[in-house]
Parts: structure tokens; sequence; C-alpha cells
């Protein structure tokens, strides 16, 4: 017999990436217009509330679990719900980890900020739309995008790499910038690893097929 819960289940994940999403993007706009204040919202109120958000549901796949024991496809749904949330509850803490980089950056200089990294955001932040968007219309093929997407942003994650690392070596007194865009970068690239743990996900649960040690032979 079909689970009621689940449906409500599955929207409170997704309010859940929203917020997430959410984070993510104001640590960019704020960042881009030098709004401190908007950074330490996301530190200060966000932070908390996606904490709460993953204890709830939590709590909730377990309690679903021990009551209706389910099983096939509502089982995997249940348990990508529950991988999802601990995703995103990372995420969550990389933002905040990017929220307090980007204090320090906007501290440090008044120049705009570095246009390779404004377009890492840009990419982050598809993946991790469309990986939310894979999971709420149970959409493989878009889970399996997400994945593929993740190899351009660890490039350009590198070439942030390089390029900043090349520019602290030119110029000692980049270092301290430098290191924030460094940091900030770091992040973004995390956020983008736990999308493809997303959409790895949703392709587990909407086919009961694993493919996290066979994307690279695929691509």
């Amino acid at each position: 017999m079909p689970i009621p819960q689940i449906e409500d289940l599955k929207a409170r994940v997704v309010a859940y990436a929203r917020l997430v999403e959410d984070m993510i993007e104001q640590c960019r706009a704020s960042l881009l217009k030098r709004i401190p204040e908007a950074l330490n919202e996301v530190v200060q109120k966000s932070e908390p509330r996606a904490n709460e958000f993953e204890v709830e549901l939590e709590e909730e796949c377990t309690s679903l679990i021990a009551q209706h024991q389910p099983m096939a496809k509502e089982l995997r749904t249940i348990l990508m719900v529950r991988s999802m949330t601990n995703d995103l509850e990372r995420m969550a803490d990389h933002a905040v980890n990017i929220a307090e980089a980007a204090l320090e950056c906007i501290g440090l200089s008044t120049s705009h900020p570095d246009e390779d990294l404004l377009k890492l955001f840009g990419e982050t932040l598809t993946m991790v739309d469309n990986a939310v968007r894979s999971f709420m219309e149970a959409n493989a093929q878009l889970g399996k995008e997400v994945c593929e997407a993740d190899e351009s942003v660890d490039q350009l994650a590198t070439d942030i790499l390089e390029r900043v690392s090349a520019s602290m070596t030119r110029d000692p007194f980049t270092i301290e910038r430098s290191l924030c865009i460094l940091k900030i970068a770091g992040n973004l690239e995390r956020i983008a690893d736990l999308s493809t743990n997303i959409g790895e996900d949703v392709i587990y649960m909407t086919e009961g097929r694993v493919i996290k040690h066979h994307m690279a032979e695929e691509q």
C-alpha cells in the first residue's frame, strides 16, 4: 500500500534544497554588490534553519522506515531523501565557508570580484538547481547531465587555482585576497561534487541502478 507521507517528505527536502540554493546565490550576489550584511545573514540566520531541516528530515526518514517497512521504489525514495539531506547539510556548511571568505574579500579589496569566480558560481548554481529538478521530476537523464557537468566545474576551479597561484608568486601583496578567492572556489567545487551525488542518487531512485563507479567509462 502506498505511503502517503512520502509526497510531503519529498516536498520538504525540496524546500531544504531551495534554502541551500538561496544561501549560495546570496553569497554570489553579496560578493558582487559588496553587501556584508547579507553575507552575515547566511551565517547567522540561514545556517541554523538549514540545520533544523536536516534534523527534521532525518527523523522523518527513520520514522517512515520503522513504521511502514517500505519496499522497492518507496524504500529507494526514502533512502534518497536521507542521502540528499546529508548532501544538502554539507552544501550549507560550504555556503557558510563561502560567506566568511567573501566577507574577507570585501574587506581586503574594492576591486570587482574575479570574473572566473563569478562564472564558477553560475555553473555550480546551475548544477544544484538541475540536481534538485532531477529529483522533483524523477528525471534520470537530467541526473546524468548533472554528473557530466561536474567535469567543467572541476576544470574551471583548476584554472582559477593555477592563475591565482601564479599571481601570488608574482605579487605577494595579492596573497590575502588570492587565498580568499581560492577558498571560495574550493567550496564551490565541493558543492558541485555534492550535486553530483544527488544526480547519481536520482538515477538509483528512479532506475534502481548504481552508476557511481561507472560514470568514467560512460563519458
